[in-house]
């Protein structure tokens, strides 16, 4: 199979998120720039300043770029880092998701509204109270009620908030180690105007077929960052990257909150060191998006690809053997 072309290559993007917004495609990544910065497990190589938006009318079709939609010095709390976002929707207005370091280094969650899927987008001029770490990604069901999920290891900080408060020497762990399971990513629901946190941030329980929580050894399957929710025939399906085994893994649960199941994998290795997704309806046909870094070789000048994901008998996710 042809590994398809990036959908831009006038600039770096990543850490696609995908969503149809009024009859059309809208992708919010992650902005890669040149750096000189050494790749670290930091992360510090990623060192990304504004987002920007893009859209498309059809699969295949030329894809418009809207411009920063929004920039990190518009926002009074970042210190730097914008990192991967996500998009959503409720009640006529466009909400952008995003993580970035504070002024102490530390990864909150920020919140930016519009009148327009590609915004431009005003921030709030302070992190969402009680969001931490990396990797928003939001979620709004049948019913109206809307769910913010998040966490990465590593570079993301998720292993510095085991207790609930921040701890700062707990960033040399870098994960769950020993005879544990694996750490968790987080959900919250979200108040009815889509800019708080309503109630408490719980962990999302990922069993392993086993019915056990995934081991923290088990590093082909754990939680290592890219949250990612889909619903398809009332089942749910939450999607993650592995990190430093490089798959993209997905589980299915009846409920938005969970408990999952852990159920496959969607996509192996690709070109570059990170893996991030997003998976969409669209004109009856399901898509992934994700990244690699074919355009430039380099782990931290990304360029977003997307490819047709099919379901098969048994409702299990794969990606089409033709991409149309």
């Amino acid at each position: 199979m042809a590994d398809p072309k990036p959908i831009v290559d006038h600039l770096f993007t990543a850490d696609p998120s995908a969503h149809v917004f009024n009859g059309k495609l809208y992708v919010y990544p992650s902005h890669d720039r040149e750096t000189d910065i050494q790749d670290n497990d930091n992360g510090d190589q990623y060192d990304m300043t504004d987002y920007h938006v893009f859209s498309m009318d059809s699969v295949g079709g030329p894809v418009t770029d809207h411009g920063i939609a929004l920039k990190a010095d518009s926002v009074p709390w970042v210190g730097k880092q914008m990192w991967a976002p996500d998009a959503a929707e409720k009640n006529g207005k466009y909400y952008l998701y995003y993580p970035a370091r504070d002024k102490e280094g530390i990864f909150r969650i920020g919140v930016a509204v519009s009148d327009k899927p590609e915004g431009p987008f005003e921030p709030d001029p302070e992190p969402i109270q009680g969001s931490y770490s990396i990797d928003p990604a939001t979620f709004v069901d049948d019913d109206g009620k809307a769910f913010l999920y998040f966490g990465g290891i590593w570079g993301g900080q998720l292993q510095c908030w085991r207790t609930g408060k921040f701890v700062r020497e707990a960033y040399e762990t870098m994960e769950a180690s020993g005879d544990e399971p694996a750490l968790l990513p987080r959900v919250a629901k979200l108040t009815e105007d889509m800019r708080s946190i309503d109630g408490e941030v719980r962990e999302v329980v990922i069993n392993d077929s086993d019915g056990k929580l995934i081991h923290a050894s088990n590093h082909d399957r754990r939680f290592f960052e890219a949250a990612w929710l889909h619903k398809y025939k009332g089942k749910y399906y939450f999607s993650y990257s592995t990190g430093d085994t490089h798959y993209l893994v997905y589980a299915i649960g009846e409920s938005p909150l969970g408990p999952f199941t852990y159920a496959g994998r969607i996509l192996e290795p690709v070109q570059g060191w990170t893996t991030h997704h997003s998976i969409v309806e669209f004109k009856g046909k399901w898509y992934l998006f994700y990244h690699d870094t074919s355009l430039s070789g380099k782990n931290h000048l990304r360029s977003v690809k997307m490819r047709e994901l099919v379901y098969d008998a048994d409702d299990k996710l794969k990606l089409a053997e033709s991409q149309s």
